[in-house]
């Protein structure tokens, strides 16, 4: 398998009207060079798991996530390139057609188990993983958890972190932002656009990943940029991604980058941020959710 590179990530600098007419800068932390698959935030968050799997003993990696989940491809990726093998619970039912990712996840060698929402909800594992227990390392989901956070912390080791003012991410599990914030200086504020609808327990999830002393940093959650919820789209949203890519050369997805710049570029717009800031935004990867969307909605 391809190996990640590392030394392919920049910081891509932005250029746009709107942020001349704000006297705002505006950067991209661009973590989707890393790799095709294992792009993004997600080798960050898996990292600190697969050391602790291999120092247990045990070479089995079970996680959960949906049918369009980053999480999911990227650990069964991570997985074959480790020599690990790995079992992902699937939210909801077996589909009659199987997502882009997970048939991805399944190239991997990924075994897939889908489970009835309420049994996912609660976590339960099917009789057969059970009786493997002991034999498997478990990851929840998003790779949520303090040794997931301890990992996208080490993102910042990818820029001058010293250079910003605001540090932008989108969110889902939440544990990306608490790395951010672990790793952030005190006169930063990181900022985390929602893209799941309703996702009341989020700070709450937030912070638990959060030691006292950094819950004091400044940290902001905006829940006004899901369009609709998690995987869902728009045609503005779809427009905007176009556009962005027209401007900018940067590719985005719909379920996660593409709110992300959207809401920062409107949030900058209507002047939610202080003349001369200088906003980083992390490029989370993730581009493959793109190939669920009708061929021809993007141009990229």
């Amino acid at each position: 398998m391809q190996p990640l590179s590392f030394e392919s990530i920049t910081v891509d600098e932005i250029d746009l009207h709107i942020l001349k007419e704000k006297n705002t800068s505006l950067a991209v932390l661009r973590l989707d060079k890393i790799h095709p698959i294992i792009s993004g935030n997600k080798w960050f968050k898996l990292k600190y798991y697969l050391e602790e799997a291999r120092d247990s003993g045990k070479d089995h990696i079970l996680t959960f996530g949906g049918a369009y989940s980053n999480h999911i491809i990227a650990t069964a990726a991570a997985g074959k390139w480790v020599g690990f093998k790995t079992t992902g619970i699937i939210r909801g039912e077996r589909p009659r057609i199987l997502s882009h990712t997970l048939l991805q996840a399944i190239e991997s060698g990924m075994e897939l188990i889908f489970a009835e929402r309420e049994d996912y909800r609660r976590k339960h594992l099917p009789s057969i993983i059970n009786e493997m227990k002991n034999d498997i390392y478990i990851i929840d989901e998003g790779g949520y958890g303090r040794t997931g956070a301890k990992g996208a912390a080490e993102i910042l080791n990818y820029c001058e972190r010293e250079n910003y003012s605001h540090i932008a991410c989108a969110i889902g599990s939440s544990t990306m932002m608490a790395g951010l914030i672990m790793a952030g200086l005190s006169k930063q504020k990181v900022i985390g656009i929602s893209v799941l609808k309703n996702n009341l327990s989020l700070e709450s999830d937030l912070c638990e990943l959060l030691l006292p002393e950094e819950q004091k940093k400044k940290f902001q959650l905006v829940h006004d940029y899901h369009f609709g919820g998690y995987a869902k789209y728009t045609p503005e949203l779809i427009n905007f991604m176009n556009e962005f890519y027209r401007s900018t050369a940067i590719l985005s997805d719909f379920v996660y980058t593409g709110k992300l710049f959207y809401g920062v570029l409107d949030m900058i717009k209507n002047k939610l941020f202080p003349r001369g800031s200088n906003i980083l935004l992390i490029h989370s990867g993730g581009l493959q959710g793109n190939l669920s969307l009708p061929k021809g909605t993007l141009i990229f």
